[in-house]
């Protein structure tokens, strides 16, 4: 082939005008994120609030109408223009789902794993439970009159009963309680709640396009079994090699390699859990806990940058995108109000009730129980990204789409007061504190165990303290 006729195959570049236009979409969205956001920390909510928030104004549910000129040149109904801003959000909540893995525990999913799975059973069931009720009980103008109604049932129980591992992990980093043995108990318990919730997701999109079978139901549970096989294997093992080649290096490459490997790892879990029909999100929190395994101090204070990238860029531009996709306006109609009170009701509800049902089991006191019921009902994006799923098949109307991105905007408001009020009454713990140090060596801080490692390298291993890169 001659090289004339290779470069009149070559993709053309992006236009101009599109181009133009997503650099201001960025723009706009996160200048306003990021005023929001603060506003949002000076009011004691996360900043995610005030992001999310952003993404409203600037959408249907007020720009829209406030100045529709305005609104239809900055953000076109153009599946380009949006699939832009898809694609760096992706890479945001990617790397912050990442992040929030690293600051889990392996000891403490060793210590809790077994109440873990209790609790996310006993709050799994109730909420799905009364999702599937309310799913049978909604009048027939918030179905879509092609749905099947069990179908939808089945759909609306799976929304409510999912928990939300980036939003989870962005409030307790926000409020400083993601060291604490609580805070890790609600990540667990969210991941066990977030791997189910995405078989169902399986078994109902399976359910609604080529009806139910053994296969369809068998399938997404081989691939969950594939992706736990991998990660406690192959995963753990490329892991550890890749950080201990990361961190072989000195000075700034040293860092520049251990933030490279990192964006990589993640990126690489996310298209495997992908590929097996998971989202992605799912497979980058699974590789972030291997890598904060392997990690020492020195290695987690190199991330401190891509972290700081993350959480005042990527994160916040992703939490004002799925603000953006939201129309408050559907929910004028006054019945159509009312059921969403009824669904807001029926999710929260459900979660409190697992929450305390499963403590019970797990011999955890009340306050304990109230902080891991506010932080396992925070939904967000993973309840969002289903509604979205729900459109795509047909199985919700506009108003129904709503209500759900609706809870998924109120559930995070609600667990920050409910949190402070809990974690007061629960005292902290040695293991708590060296866990924070690792946290604050990971967002910025001190080297946490650097000055311990180097007086007594066997005082700091007998402490936890990682010595070297294992």
């Amino acid at each position: 082939m001659s090289p004339i006729s290779m470069a009149a195959e070559t993709i053309d570049p992006l236009p101009q005008h599109t181009l133009l236009v997503f650099l201001l979409q960025i723009g706009a969205l996160l200048v306003l994120a990021l005023v929001l956001g603060r506003l949002a920390s000076r009011f004691g909510l996360p900043s995610l609030v005030g992001e999310l928030a952003s993404g409203i104004l600037l959408g249907p549910s007020l720009l829209l109408h406030a100045a529709p000129g305005l609104s239809g040149w900055l953000f076109p109904q153009d599946a380009t223009q949006m699939h832009l801003l898809d694609a760096v959000g992706q890479l945001g909540v990617l790397l912050l789902v990442g992040f929030t893995g690293m600051h889990l525990d392996l000891k403490v999913i060793r210590r809790y794993g077994g109440k873990a799975a209790g609790v996310s059973v006993a709050d799994l069931l109730p909420t799905l439970a009364l999702g599937l009720w309310l799913g049978f009980a909604m009048p027939d103008r918030l179905r879509p009159s092609d749905a099947d109604p069990t179908v939808f049932a089945w759909f609306v129980g799976v929304a409510m009963c999912v928990s939300s591992i980036p939003v989870i992990g962005r409030v307790l980093v926000d409020m400083k309680l993601i060291h604490r043995n609580v805070g890790q108990l609600i990540l667990v318990v969210g991941t066990i709640d977030d791997a189910v919730g995405w078989v169902l997701v399986s078994v109902v999109t399976a359910l609604a396009t080529t009806g139910i079978g053994a296969h369809e139901i068998a399938t997404p549970l081989w691939h969950l079994a594939v992706v736990a096989a991998v990660m406690l294997t192959v995963g753990r093992w490329t892991v550890r090699r890749v950080m201990t080649w990361a961190g072989s290096a000195d000075g700034g490459s040293a860092r520049a390699k251990t933030i490279a490997a990192t964006v990589i790892l993640l990126v690489l879990a996310g298209a495997g859990t992908q590929a097996l029909g998971f989202e992605a999100v799912f497979g980058a929190f699974q590789c972030g806990i291997l890598i904060g395994a392997v990690t020492t101090p020195a290695q987690a204070k190199r991330l401190e940058p891509l972290n700081a990238t993350v959480l005042s860029f990527l994160s916040p531009l992703y939490f004002a995108l799925a603000g953006l996709r939201i129309d408050l306006t559907t929910l004028a109609n006054p019945d159509v109000a009312l059921w969403g009170l009824v669904a807001l009701l029926v999710a929260v509800s459900g979660k409190y009730i697992g929450a305390f049902v499963g403590s019970a089991f797990a011999r955890l006191n009340r306050w304990e129980a109230l902080a891991l019921g506010a932080g396992i009902n925070a939904r967000g994006v993973i309840q969002i990204v289903i509604a979205v799923v729900g459109v795509r098949l047909g199985l919700l109307t506009t108003a129904m789409y709503s209500i759900i991105v609706l809870i998924a905007i109120l559930t995070p408001l609600m667990a920050p007061p409910v949190l402070r009020i809990a974690m007061k009454r629960i005292e902290s713990t040695a293991d708590e504190e060296l866990r924070e140090q690792r946290v604050l060596a990971l967002q910025g801080g001190p080297e946490a165990g650097e000055s311990e490692q180097a007086a007594d390298p066997a005082a700091a291993h007998e402490r936890g303290v990682p010595v070297h890169p294992t």
